[in-house]
Parts: structure tokens; sequence; C-alpha cells
């Protein structure tokens, strides 16, 4: 795997056992994009951090982003910003669903065009968050290849999966 690796947690952060943790955790090399407020997210801080954190890391970056955090990208791919390689998104949400956090700002109505860079969207069958429908929908709109599994709720801690080595082979694939 050559490119670097930009961790996007979505809202409330990622804790010590999510993927996206254990991940950075077993790959020094992998950054997480730090959000001034992980609790009472602003769209537009989020999109500045995303690419403050792309120029500095160069354009062989890909982008791991969680929940909220693929909402971000796909602002922050709707605004001129610096080239990337690609981006795995997983668990995209519905700003219009019932469950979306009411102290999010700005998230409303992502962007749905296709991005710059090569997209893999992961949909969970069982997301509280966001339908596979709605998922699907953004993801084509984006030009994302979608990757259905199952069902494993948010694709969070609490689904139980580990390390998570299949995501993390998706990853491999937007890498090389």
């Amino acid at each position: 795997m050559s490119a670097k690796v930009l961790i996007l947690p979505g809202y409330g952060n990622s804790g010590a056992l999510h993927w996206q943790s254990r991940w950075e955790q077993a790959n020094p090399a992998f950054v997480r994009v730090q959000q001034r407020d992980w609790d009472a997210p602003v769209c537009d801080d989020w999109v500045a951090a995303i690419e403050d954190a792309v120029r500095s890391a160069g354009p062989d970056v890909v982008l791991v982003a969680h929940s909220l955090g693929c909402l971000a990208v796909a602002h922050w791919a709707a605004t001129p910003h610096s080239p990337i390689r690609g981006a795995l998104l997983v668990a995209v949400p519905d700003p219009e669903g019932p469950d979306f956090p009411a102290q999010a700002s700005g998230f409303g109505e992502p962007p749905a065009r296709p991005f710059a860079f090569s997209s893999t969207v992961v949909i969970s069958d069982d997301d509280p968050y966001g339908t596979p429908a709605y998922s699907a929908q953004l993801g084509e709109a984006w030009g994302s290849r979608a990757v259905r599994i199952g069902s494993c709720g948010h694709i969070n801690a609490e689904s139980g999966l580990g390390d998570w080595a299949a995501g993390f082979e998706l990853l491999r694939q937007l890498r090389d």
C-alpha cells in the first residue's frame, strides 16, 4: 500500500474499539483529521479541516470516512480542493433521517455530483442512520463503487467488526 491515509470519523469521533481507531493504532502512518468540535459539528469547519489535512499530506492520499465524515467529504469534494487518490466512505447517513444529530450544522443536502477521484461507498442493510437506498443513490451520484456488506448496523464499534479486515481490503484496493 502506497498512498497516505487520512481517517475522518463522524459525529462524536471514533472510540478506541471502532475499526477506524484500530486501523490507526495498527498503522502509525495513518493520520486522524482532528475536528474543532466532534459533538457540535459545523460542516464548513469540517470541510476546512479536510482541506488543510489533504494539503499537508499531498495528492497521494486516500480518505477513510465514517458516517458524518462521509457527508463532510461530499461537501469538500464540491469545493475547489487539493487532489486526492480516493475515498472509502462507510455508513453514509441521511441528514433528513430521524436519528441524524440535531447538533450537526450545515451537512444537509450533500452535493450529488461525481467526485474527481475514485471512491467506494460501503452500505449496511440495517444502518439506523441511512437506508441502503439512500446510500446507494448518493454513491451513484458521486460515481462511487457501491459495496453492500449485509446487516452490520452503522458499521461502527457496536457492529462487532473488530479490525474489519474486509473493510481494510477495500482500502487496499483504493491505495494500490
